[in-house]
């Protein structure tokens, strides 16, 4: 199995990567489709499906798709140009995409959110139909956003099983198990981030890889760097106020004072992952880690290695992405990173198993030190259900991401602890997050349905 750093660490927009990046990657894949097709579009028509539909305009997923058509994608994307763009298409009704000709696109009559069941793909599907000059359709295809910005189209989910056993024979460590990954690691004696390194090589250049990771990390620590600035009340209507730049500029007036608690390390890590998540939010450019709404804990935990931890060195960043890299590939490929599917586990579940995984590697533990630490993290996000309130990845995501941020840092400190030997291992940790995510109530699987979005007021 073989999942790229790049494919779990992914530049792109807020506020989510399944509902925002997911549709406008879906409607630039259309468009690819539609420039290869020897039928003559006159117009365009979408249909949102499941979750896409239910929390749709909360996550900007009508407009991600409108932009999408309109030839935006998530790693470019120009927010200005997206406004000036979105309002001529209202305007006059058309949309003109790259390379292809004037099509008719009213957004009031051809988006449509389809309430009723969800297409039997996945929780987030969506149908998109090129028409010909009498309203007819010529060209159809179906999409499935399934986390972390993955898109794929319904034959493609049908063929996931054959592609995952072509996989295996591509890179010389395809370990589908974290059990795998320690065997190989040890009869090896190469690391989890020196095995994932071996595997980036056979598809791209150690130079390409090296400036590849330097530019996600420059990317995320810009983000947190925004995210501690930036201020005012986040946009949606829940009147959010963002509290990075607050929390920040109280903790720099106390740096120094003889009273400052212990505990307050913790505010450190809250506020790099909240800053990440109140730009995401925001609809700012932010990096999957590996979802958006999970994108503060990677980040922080590596900002606050860097800036607290004694012996850090940013020339070992690589190696805690390409480790963290390695155990989302394990969660995605085992089971899921998507919150429609599995809920709020799947996320910022992983997100602290990656991070916790990726610090304990860059201080110093062993493949099963590192194990252990993946598995405490998302040992004990098991059950954490998504319920944003009024669709918006804001509460209770927010400081969610901070919390997940402390576990990860906790759980890699007691993985270092112990000599890696532990009762539950990843392997069944990550069995058990599938199977809770298969058990648990649509309602409370980013629907907004349930729980927190329907016992606080959204107005």
């Amino acid at each position: 199995m073989f999942l790229s750093v790049f494919d779990m660490f992914k530049v792109g927009v807020g506020p989510s990567s399944s509902h925002t990046m997911g549709p406008m990657v879906a409607a630039a894949r259309f468009l690819d489709l539609l420039r290869s097709s020897p039928f003559h579009a006159k117009g365009l028509r979408a249909s949102l499906h499941g979750s896409l539909a239910f929390t749709g305009v909360g996550h900007a997923t009508d407009r991600a798709t409108i932009l999408g058509l309109a030839g935006f994608e998530p790693a470019t994307y120009d927010a200005e140009k997206a406004e000036t763009t979105l309002a001529a298409i209202k305007a006059t009704r058309t949309i003109t995409p790259p390379g292809l000709p004037e099509l008719h696109f009213d957004p009031s009559a051809d988006l449509l959110f389809d309430y009723g069941p969800a297409l039997p793909g996945h929780a987030n599907g969506m149908i998109i139909k090129a028409t010909d000059a009498q309203g007819d359709v010529i060209l159809q295809e179906t999409y499935y956003s399934i986390g972390g910005g993955f898109v794929l189209t319904a034959s493609e989910m049908a063929d996931a099983g054959s592609a995952k056993a072509k996989a295996r024979a591509d890179v010389p460590y395809p370990f589908e198990s974290a059990d795998e990954m320690m065997a190989m690691s040890k009869a090896s004696g190469l690391t989890i981030a020196q095995m994932k390194r071996a595997n980036e090589l056979k598809f791209r250049s150690a130079a390409d890889l090296d400036r590849g990771m330097e530019r996600i990390w420059q990317v995320m620590n810009d983000c947190i760097s925004r995210g501690m600035e930036g201020t005012g009340i986040l946009p949606g209507g829940l009147k959010v106020r963002r509290r990075a730049k607050g929390i920040h500029d109280a903790l720099i007036a106390e740096r120094g004072l003889n009273m400052t608690a212990p505990h307050t390390i913790n505010d450190w890590m809250s506020l790099y992952a909240m800053a990440v998540n109140e730009e995401n939010a925001a609809g700012g450019q932010v990096v999957t880690a590996p979802t958006n709404g999970a994108a503060g804990v990677v980040p922080a935990v590596i900002r606050y290695w860097l800036d607290h931890v004694p012996g850090a060195s940013a020339s070992r960043v690589g190696d805690f992405m390409l480790t963290a890299a390695a155990i989302g590939g394990l969660v995605k490929h085992n089971a899921s990173i998507s919150g429609a599917e599995c809920g709020c586990q799947a996320e910022v579940g992983s997100a602290a198993a990656m991070a916790a995984a990726g610090l304990a590697a860059v201080l110093g533990g062993t493949t099963e030190q590192i194990e252990n630490a993946a598995e405490i993290a998302l040992e004990h996000h098991l059950g954490m259900t998504c319920d944003p309130v009024k669709g918006l990845v804001q509460v209770p995501c927010i400081e969610r991401n901070g919390l997940g941020a402390i576990k990860a840092v906790s759980a890699a400190s007691l993985a270092l602890r112990g000599d890696g030997i532990h009762l539950v291992s990843l392997d069944v940790c990550i069995e058990t997050m599938r199977q809770t995510g298969r058990d648990m109530h649509e309602k409370y699987k980013e629907t907004s349905l349930g729980g927190l979005a329907v016992n606080v007021p959204n107005c």
